[in-house]
C-alpha cells in the first residue's frame, strides 16, 4: 500500500516536472522568437530611409556610365553610390575599394536591401575590389542590386542568376544608416 502511495506521489511530481519543463521550453521558444523579432527590427530599424534611398536610386536607371562620373549626367559605380547616399546626408569615400572598408561585413545569407555588395573588377583573377552596388531586393530567388555598369550605365541585376557577378563577388557590407555625417 505504501509503495503504491509512493509511486503515485512520484508520478504526480514527475508529471509536474514534465509540465514545468514544457512550460520552460515554451517560454524559451517565445523568448527566442522575441529576440529574433528584435534583432530583425534592429537590422531594419531604418528601413524607411533604405526604401527612400532605393526609390531615389531607381530614378537614375538608364543614366549612362561615365568614368569618374558622379553626377546624373553620368556615373561610375562608386560615384553613383556616393551620389545616392549623399542625398541622404552621407559623406562617403569616393572609391569602391574605400567603400568596402566601411560598415559591418554581412554574409550573403543575411544580406538586406540597403547593403552594399562588392565585386572584383573586370578581371575575375583579381583579388581586389573594383565594383560596388546597392542591394534593392532580397527574395529566395533573387538578390537584386542597382549599380552603374560600364556597358549599360545604371541598371538592376540579379546576383543569384548572374554568370558575370557570382564569380566576382568579394563581400557585402552594411552601413549604419543611423550614423550620418549631417
Amino acid at each position: 500500500m505504501q509503495a503504491s502511495i509512493f509511486i503515485s506521489k512520484y508520478l504526480v511530481v514527475l508529471g509536474c516536472l514534465i509540465s514545468l519543463s514544457s512550460f520552460g521550453q515554451i517560454t524559451e521558444n517565445k523568448t527566442i522568437s522575441a529576440i529574433s523579432v528584435v534583432k530583425d527590427t534592429v537590422n531594419r530599424r531604418n528601413s524607411k530611409q533604405v526604401d527612400e534611398m532605393i526609390s531615389y536610386a531607381k530614378k537614375f536607371l538608364g543614366t549612362p556610365y561615365r568614368y569618374a562620373g558622379s553626377t546624373p549626367s553620368g556615373f561610375d559605380c562608386s560615384g553613383f553610390i556616393n551620389y545616392v547616399m549623399g542625398n541622404f546626408g552621407f559623406d562617403l569615400v569616393r572609391s569602391s575599394y574605400g567603400l568596402a572598408e566601411l560598415g559591418e561585413t554581412v554574409r550573403l545569407s543575411e544580406i538586406q536591401p540597403g547593403d552594399l555588395m562588392f565585386f572584383k573588377g573586370r578581371s575575375v583573377n583579381s583579388s581586389s575590389v573594383g565594383h560596388v552596388a546597392m542591394v534593392i531586393e532580397v527574395t529566395p530567388e533573387a538578390i537584386k542590386f542597382i549599380h552603374s555598369s560600364t556597358s549599360s550605365g545604371v541598371v538592376i541585376d540579379n546576383f543569384k542568376t548572374s554568370k558575370y557577378f557570382i564569380p566576382r563577388f568579394v563581400k557585402a557590407k552594411r552601413l549604419d544608416y543611423g550614423n550620418r555625417s549631417n
